[in-house]
């Protein structure tokens, strides 16, 4: 999809798309693909999405590396009811292998609701750690560089040059 500009990208709601399993699919990027086509029957209408990014598995480089991807959405629903929709997702794709940060097929997050700022114990926006990973920042850079950090200011193209995890990840698709 097309990069978009500040003025676009300002209202709209980021999301993380990543996996690491292929689960019932005949691949990790067809598992992405199929959760991708999904979010309208969320609510979310798809503005624009970046490729597909392979990174070792963080923190554990010995687990099945990832695809992560970045979905540039619109939406009329609260964050709250953005998080159980793509939490309801997630358990559709199959159940995570183990504890937080284990193999999974599915993993969405909510990175930044427009310009909202929250820290509630359910959601914290923008996303705590979002600002400082490769595989989130590059993809978001790809879509929509002039992208800014509702807290940090800094626009997603900084960031993405300033990410201190997943150093190697790369566009595959």
């Amino acid at each position: 999809m097309n990069e978009i500009g500040l003025e676009n990208a300002d209202g709209l709601t980021v999301l993380g798309l990543g996996g690491n399993l292929s689960g019932r699919h005949a691949t990790v990027a067809h598992a992405l693909e199929a959760a991708a086509a999904r979010l309208p029957d969320l609510g979310l209408r798809l503005v624009a999405r970046s490729r597909w990014w392979r990174s070792a598995a963080w923190p554990d480089p010995g687990q099945p590396a990832y695809l992560n991807g970045v979905a540039l959405v619109g939406s009329r629903l609260a964050p709250g009811q953005i998080l159980a929709a793509l939490r309801g997702l997630e358990a559709e794709f199959g159940p995570r292998a183990g504890p937080r940060n284990s193999p999974r097929v599915l993993d969405l997050d909510l990175i930044a609701h427009g310009r909202d700022i929250l820290d509630t114990p359910e959601l914290t926006l923008p996303h705590p750690r979002a600002a400082e990973r490769l595989f989130v920042m590059g993809p978001l850079a790809e879509i929509a560089p002039l992208w800014r950090h509702p807290v940090l200011g800094m626009t997603a193209e900084t960031l993405a040059r300033r990410a201190s995890v997943g150093l190697d990840a790369h566009p595959v698709s």
